[in-house]
């Protein structure tokens, strides 16, 4: 079906006829009032978007320090050492056969912790004993003869002065005496030689046993029984030491030093111990030597900080943290000081500020610092105990972001 010309031209509004020459100017306005909520809503939605992008941060806190408190000044790491330490060995070479202890055990000064074959040398003890007896024996025989000797030596002595007996007769008896009273000295002499023999067995038959050489806890065993032990290992199929023990009362925290910093040290300086396995545990220390040498390599001192009370937790070999701390101050009516680590004063616009965090967000506020104090920094302006500040801000943060502190 053709359309005409015509019949389009039907379907055409005339704006003139209407009396309106242009859209209407309410729909207009309809519009524009839509494009302005969209654009209004799109501005909400990235502002929303852009804040809503914390900033990670790590807080710290303000603290108080008073005149009669310590600070600490100078840290160091270390270890946990036993200043009385031993690896228990056997006296003698034999096959383990009782060992009476396991790690952990306590042990007394003396006590048997193993103990090594021993039929030889109870072997060797008997038969000790047994000449010890025959030697006795024959030294009372020689007594019994050196009495017998003797009197009748007198006796032949008062005769021949009295010119009743032949001379012959007393030389005879004086030659007895003397061969009895040498053969009493070779008798006690092989008393004495038979009871060393028999001392000497009896401490054969003593190294057997492995005993405590003083008061500790078992920290680790070596060997186990049937196993051949000796003084000292000479192949891997003997072992030397059978257990190690130390005495916990002489663990000590062994810390290097640099040697630009150990003038700052002295003995019996107090100190604060942290042990990498119970970070939240603070231990009381104090210095209890400073080491005459210097380690070369290293450029360190080595102190040793004894533990003024230490509970079971503490173990040899444990990695630790040491903070020597300053000495206090001697007025005690000064007024409490303010202190912050260095890490939160930063400068910008050439003055000293700090980010206080406030809920989600941080304002930055200008500080007034002091002197240092320790590992800490005194903050006379600006900022109160208790606050908590970003350390170490990052030089894009400003006053009014959102941070998230980090845990």
């Amino acid at each position: 079906m053709e359309t005409k010309p015509s019949d389009l031209s039907r379907l055409k509004i005339d704006w003139k006829n209407t009396g309106a020459g242009s859209p209407p100017r309410r729909s207009r306005n309809v519009i524009w009032i839509a494009l302005l909520l969209v654009g209004a809503v799109a501005a909400v939605i990235g502002v929303r978007a852009f804040s809503g992008a914390a900033k990670v941060v790590e807080g710290v806190t303000v603290s108080s320090i008073g005149p009669s408190q310590s600070v600490p000044f100078l840290n160091a790491s270390g270890y946990v050492v036993a200043q009385r330490r031993a690896a228990v060995a056997s006296k003698g070479t034999g096959r383990l056969v009782e060992l009476r202890v396991r790690e952990g055990d306590p042990v007394k000064k003396g006590e048997m912790i193993g103990r090594l074959e021993s039929a030889d040398v109870e072997a060797a003890l008997a038969r000790a004993r047994a000449n010890l007896n025959v030697a006795q024996s024959a030294n009372d025989q020689a007594k019994a003869e050196l009495d017998d000797a003797t009197s009748n030596f007198e006796r032949r002595k008062s005769l021949q002065e009295a010119g009743l007996v032949p001379q012959a007769d007393f030389e005879i008896a004086q030659a007895r005496f003397r061969r009895a009273k040498a053969s009493l000295a070779s008798g006690e002499a092989g008393v004495k030689a038979a009871e060393a023999a028999v001392r000497s067995a009896e401490v054969d038959v003593e190294n057997t046993f492995i005993r405590a050489p003083f008061d500790g806890t078992v920290l680790t065993k070596n060997a186990e029984v049937g196993e051949v032990v000796a003084p000292f290992g000479s192949s891997t199929q003997v072992k030397a030491a059978v257990v190690t023990i130390a005495d916990m009362a002489s663990l000590q925290v062994e810390a290097d030093v640099s040697e630009s910093n150990i003038e700052k040290i002295h003995l019996n300086q107090r100190a604060e111990i942290a042990l990498d396995a119970y970070p939240e545990t603070k231990y009381e220390g104090v210095v209890q030597t400073i080491v005459p040498t210097a380690d070369r390599a290293k450029a360190t001192v080595l102190t040793k900080i004894r533990f003024v009370h230490r509970d079971n937790r503490v173990l040899p070999e444990m990695s630790a943290k040491v903070a020597f701390l300053s000495e206090p101050q001697a007025d005690q009516g000064a007024k409490p000081r303010v202190t912050v680590q260095p890490g939160a004063i930063v400068t910008r616009k050439d003055r000293k500020v700090a980010f206080r965090i406030q809920g989600d967000r941080v304002e930055e506020i200008p500080v007034e610092t002091g002197d240092p104090i320790g590992s800490q920094v005194e903050v006379k302006r600006g900022l109160a105990p208790g606050d908590r500040v970003v350390l170490n801000p990052s030089e894009n943060l400003a006053p009014g972001d959102r941070v998230q502190v980090q845990q």
